[in-house]
């Protein structure tokens, strides 16, 4: 089976300051946009500016114990006990008399119920997008947006 050819971005990107005069809060933009569209994306970027998290520290407060009171209280979540753990921590000895701990989920993946739809392929993904003008990306794992054409 041949591999496929890594995708690579089309276009150089431009970096936008969110914040004027912020340059750690910046995103990107596809580098071709016309100017009246690349216009309206900044300003309305900076105009929300203040919904953007730039650090974990910026994103305001959930209290975990009330969100799992809530749920319980609507009958979403029950607590239950296990005899058992069904992942077992075990502390491994690393070079230099140091320990990494690793967890074993065979155990947890077995016990969880299986997903009765297939998650989708990539190209699939990248194929359904071949219509639109416009393509916003929220990369969370890398901490930036990008808005690209």
């Amino acid at each position: 089976m041949e591999t496929p050819a890594k995708v690579q971005p089309v276009e150089e990107l431009l970096n936008i300051e969110v914040i004027p005069g912020s340059p750690d809060k910046t995103t990107r933009i596809g580098s071709h946009l016309g100017g009246k569209a690349k216009e309206e994306i900044i300003l309305c970027l900076q105009r929300n500016a203040d919904i953007f998290a730039w650090a974990p520290q910026d994103l305001e407060g959930i209290d975990p114990k009330a969100e799992v009171d809530k749920l319980m209280a609507a009958g979403h979540k029950e607590e239950i006990q296990f005899p058992e753990w069904l992942s077992n921590v075990v502390l491994v000895p690393k070079p230099g008399e140091k320990w990494r701990m690793c967890i074993d989920f065979r155990d947890l993946n077995k016990a969880c119920p299986k997903d009765f739809y297939p998650l989708p392929r990539i190209d699939q993904l990248v194929d359904s997008t071949s219509s639109c003008e416009l393509l916003s990306m929220m990369d969370a794992s890398q901490g930036y947006h990008q808005i690209v054409s």
